[in-house]
């Protein structure tokens, strides 16, 4: 019994170590087999890397950037130009000289119809006296010449598109704008003063001479007005600029 357990044992044993064996080198085979087979995945995924190495980079990192800071860029200095220097600016310079002499022409032509009234009711009276107090007429037409001289300065500072670009600003449509209705409107409210007073003190004069002086520096305090709005415009007229100046 015993000698048949002993055999059975080395027969078990050596039946395990065949198989072991065998199952060894059918692993070998097939680690052979896998080895020697064409790895397409690796290949592929080698060849797209040594392509992506290849390409120019850096140019590819720095040309879409620098493209669109040049583009923004220009797209901001377009845009900020437009609103500041539009079409319609020169619109508010124009309508500055209009007002400078249409309302400083009015008063003055109020002014002199006013005291010309005046001085054709004292002459029939007292004729002697008309050259005298003409001086509401003069004082009244000065205010003309104020508007005159406010809407050539702001006229000349107006300045035309070029190449379709126009370099004047709103900033500077709106100062010209601001000194023409100073020096028209003060010149209006003067010429009404003047007229009114001339009307009224030239026939007072021809009734009693000792009212000239008086009915005189009542006209060289309304005449200021006119002197104030003046000088206010010729300030106002050169607050300026220029689009692409800086």
């Amino acid at each position: 019994l015993v000698s048949a357990t002993a055999e059975e044992t080395e027969t078990d044993l050596t039946s395990n170590a065949n198989t072991n064996n065998g199952g060894g080198e059918r692993s070998n085979r097939s680690n052979q087999r896998s080895n020697n087979k064409p790895d397409s995945s690796r290949s592929i995924h080698t060849t797209r890397s040594k392509q992506i190495l290849k390409q120019p980079t850096a140019q590819v990192f720095q040309t879409h950037p620098t493209a669109n800071t040049t583009t923004t860029t220009t797209f901001t200095m377009s845009s900020a130009i437009t609103e500041t220097c539009p079409a319609s600016a020169p619109f508010f310079g124009f309508m500055g000289v209009t007002s400078a002499l249409v309302f400083a022409n009015i008063g003055a032509a109020y002014g002199t119809a006013k005291s010309g009234v005046g001085i054709s009711s004292m002459g029939v009276m007292n004729p002697g006296l008309v050259m005298r107090n003409i001086i509401p007429v003069v004082m009244a037409g000065v205010l003309g010449i104020y508007g005159l001289i406010v809407a050539v300065i702001i006229q000349g500072s107006i300045t035309a598109p070029q190449g379709g670009v126009s370099a004047y600003s709103l900033y500077t449509g709106f100062a010209h704008l601001a000194a023409g209705l100073c020096c028209g409107l003060s010149g209006l409210a003067a010429g009404m003063a003047i007229g009114i007073v001339g009307d009224a003190g030239v026939r007072a004069v021809g009734q009693q001479e000792k009212l000239f002086v008086g009915m005189i520096l009542i006209l060289i305090f309304a005449e200021a007005l006119g002197l104030y709005g003046l000088i206010v415009a010729l300030i106002l007229s050169q607050n300026s600029y220029e689009c692409g100046a800086n």
